[in-house]
């Protein structure tokens, strides 16, 4: 993990934890659950260089709709 014993940001105290990330490309959502610290004062998440560019490809993958390994979980709708 990363080692950061405060928050960058506010200095704050970081733990790890598991958490949703919400990654969009062209018209596509995912959501990827991944381990990184978080900042118990301000809610920074600090990822890792790896899990960054795990983000990258899978908003690569949505953005050429390659999602055939990916599991549906429902539908997306736009409100206008």
């Amino acid at each position: 993990m990363i080692p950061f014993k405060k928050c960058p940001i506010c200095e704050g105290e970081v733990v790890k934890k598991d958490v949703e990330k919400l990654l969009k490309g062209g018209n596509n959502t995912a959501v990827v659950k991944v381990q990184c610290e978080v900042c118990l004062h301000c809610g920074e998440r600090l990822f890792t260089l790896e899990t960054i560019k795990y983000f990258e490809r899978i908003r690569s993958k949505l953005e050429r709709q390659e999602v055939s390994d990916f599991q549906s979980v429902g539908y997306n709708y736009q409100v206008v």
